[in-house]
């Protein structure tokens, strides 16, 4: 059984993904709708949140680290911590990304990776206090491993908050039921990618109905869509 996945996010009346290249308002600006980002985030009462590894890796700024010896590696799961009140988790198909502590803002941090990861990056994931689970084939089997994450970890809502490629995953695959967008009163214009993006697109694969439309504090509206897949 899969936890619900709500998909949050916020994004410039473009689709821009990153604050530090929209336009101003005189409404609100980039501290603003941040904080209203944060806010909504908690409002939503998450058991955890998960990203890809471009989104973890401005977060984890670690450097590889190995243990001297390696020793027995659990696989295909390690679990140092089944009794988090959050959880932090990254989608980390080939094993780069490397951390310095074992949480994010005293959320456990969880990896899912692809089964050709080797044993030394484990056991420097063990080492250093980080649950993992390893999927079934080399590409990372997202069903499972939703799966797993409400069986041995009890994580019932989970929202996702990574870019554009990660979010077009879940879509194509069918795992997301809500898609929770704040729109800022801004424009990005450097063409970067949209909030979501799938090789192919899209149609076809989901469709949207409308739960509300509310209008936030410093001129950002706050869309809320139910998904089917």
């Amino acid at each position: 059984m899969k936890p619900e996945v709500v998909c949050l996010m916020m994004s410039s009346l473009d689709g821009g993904l990153h604050p530090s290249k929209w336009t101003e308002s005189p409404d609100g600006g980039r501290k603003e709708w941040t904080a209203l980002y944060q806010t909504t985030h908690e409002e939503l009462q998450g058991d955890a949140w998960i990203v890809g590894r471009i989104t973890m890796a401005e977060m984890a700024k670690g450097e590889p680290h190995p243990p001297k010896s390696t020793g027995s590696v659990d696989r295909p799961n390690h679990f140092a911590d089944r009794k988090a009140n959050s959880y932090a988790i990254a989608l980390d198909t080939s094993g780069k990304l490397h951390f310095t502590r074992p949480d994010i803002d005293g959320d456990h941090i969880v990896v899912i990776l692809g089964n050709n990861v080797p044993d030394t990056h484990l056991a420097e994931l063990a080492a250093d206090g980080i649950s993992y689970i390893v999927s079934p084939s080399v590409e990372i089997d997202l069903p499972a491993a939703l799966d797993a994450l409400n069986k041995e970890l009890g994580i019932r809502k989970l929202l996702l908050e990574g870019g554009a490629a990660i979010n077009g995953t879940f879509f194509a695959a069918g795992l997301i039921d809500e898609f929770y967008l704040l729109v800022a009163p801004a424009l990005d214009g450097s063409g970067g990618q949209p909030v979501v993006t799938f090789e192919g697109g899209l149609a076809g694969k989901t469709q949207l109905s409308l739960i509300s439309a509310e209008t936030k504090d410093n001129g950002a509206v706050a869309l809320r869509y139910k998904v089917h897949a």
